[in-house]
This record gives C-alpha cells, sequence and structure tokens, in this order.
C-alpha cells in the first residue's frame, strides 16, 4: 500500500488490514499503525523497514479517530520526533493491538501451520504410522494450547509438542532410506526427493543405476513411499537403513 495522508474516514479500511502498537510514556498514550506481518517479522529478530510498513508515517495518541501526537509531546516522550526510532520503541517495548477478527484469523493460520508440521514430522511410535491431522486438531483443542498470533510457528512448536505428549504418543525420529533408481530416473525424482527430506550420500551403482541416502522424518515414510513409486511407476527399489534420534 502506498504512502498516504492520514485522514479520519480511512481509519476503518486501514484496520481493517493493519494492526495498533501501542506504548504510554509520561502520562499520555502513543501509537502507529503498521503491517500484521511486520510485528512478527521484527519481533523474531528479522531486519525490517518498518517505515516500507507503516500505511501512514504518523504517531498518534489515538489512531482508530485519527488524532495526532503533538510533537513537543512526540519529543518529551521519545527525545526524538524520527518516525522509525518511535515505531521501533514501541513495538519492543509497547504492545499490539488488534481486532478480534484479525486475531483469530491469524491464530487459525497458524494452527494449521502447526498441525501441518506435526502431522509431516512426527508419527504414532505405538502403530509405527502418522497421526492424521484431525487427531492432531482434536488433540490441540483438548489440551486447550493456546496459539499466539504473532509468535513464530517454530518458537510454539516445542510448547504445543510438550502439550500434546501428555494426550498422544509422538516421536520425532530420523530415519534413512536408500533410494535405488534406473540412471533415467534420477533426474525426475531428484527434487522430490530433497523435498521430502535431505540427501546426505549419492552415488552411480557400476550397473548405471543411481542410488540415493534420503534422512528425513519418520512421519514421511508413507509420503516417500508412495511419491517415488508413482513417479517411477514402482520400478524403484527403496530400503530403511537405520533409525536416528
Amino acid at each position: 500500500m502506498g504512502k498516504k495522508d492520514f485522514q479520519k474516514e480511512h481509519t476503518d479500511t486501514l484496520l481493517d488490514e493493519h494492526v495498533i502498537g501501542r506504548i504510554s510514556s509520561h502520562g499520555e498514550r502513543f501509537e502507529i499503525i503498521v503491517e500484521p506481518d511486520v510485528v512478527e517479522k521484527f519481533r523474531s529478530g528479522v531486519e525490517v523497514d518498518l517505515l516500507d510498513n507503516m500505511p501512514v508515517e504518523k504517531i498518534f495518541t489515538d489512531a482508530s479517530k485519527g488524532k495526532e501526537a503533538p510533537t513537543h509531546m512526540v519529543e518529551r516522550a521519545f527525545d526524538t520526533t524520527k518516525i522509525e526510532e518511535i515505531a521501533r520503541i514501541i513495538l519492543e517495548k509497547g504492545e499490539v493491538q488488534i481486532t478480534t477478527e484479525q486475531r483469530n484469523k491469524r491464530q487459525e493460520q497458524k494452527r494449521k501451520e502447526i498441525i501441518n508440521r506435526i502431522a509431516k514430522r512426527s508419527y504414532n511410535p505405538q502403530t509405527n504410522t502418522p497421526h492424521p491431522p484431525q487427531r492432531i486438531e482434536n488433540a490441540m483443542s483438548e489440551a486447550e494450547v493456546h496459539i499466539d498470533p504473532f509468535k513464530p510457528v517454530s518458537l510454539q512448536m516445542d510448547d504445543v509438542v510438550d502439550k500434546l505428549r501428555d494426550l498422544i504418543p509422538l516421536s520425532f525420529e530420523k530415519k534413512r532410506f536408500a533410494v535405488t533408481v534406473r540412471g533415467d530416473l534420477q533426474g525426475k525424482i531428484y527434487g522430490p526427493l530433497k523435498r521430502i527430506g535431505s540427501i546426505e550420500d549419492e552415488e552411480w551403482l557400476e550397473d548405471g543405476r543411481w542410488q540415493g541416502i534420503v534422512k528425513m522424518p519418520a512421519g514421511k515414510k508413507e509420503e516417500l513411499y508412495q511419491k517415488i513409486n508413482e513417479l517411477t511407476k514402482g520400478k524403484a527399489e527403496i530400503e530403511e537403513i537405520d533409525k536416528e534420534r
């Protein structure tokens, strides 16, 4: 979204797509309007250009009403009038206000991503099969897992998994598989193998076949067999060669 002069009639539209960063200082409230995704990146330590992610480069006392903070008040509170410096202070030390709809949307997006990651990376060690996403989702609901709308998924995974272990057996064990195919099939499966896991070693055998050692989450075993057999029409040799925590 391009820069625009802030007018009160734009408030509802802006706040549909943006969030308010807020901090109190010297008995006053100071607010900025910012892209929601940049808050997560900023708080994760990613270097971002805050001004590029603010629809209006202004400091407010009440952003929802379009009330801009007087310059002397801003300078007294922050010892500067530079918008980006103030925005950083607000996002580092203040809080972020979002609507219920925005919060629910971000939480649902992150919930689905967490469920997807657990389903792909884990399996049930009792049956040696992956957990269906619905089972993981049900367990998260039963465990009353809270999803932070601004915390990266990678930083929420451990807490979620710890809570789920009380309800369903989970293992994130890694396995290695030797995948062997005719030479003319190597190019067809190489990319998919890298997406499923990591190719730790590879070689061309004396008979012209290619063999790759793939390390991957045990929960992806079924995906490996299905994908490779589909691409090679069942002409691949796949062998589990060891286990590793």
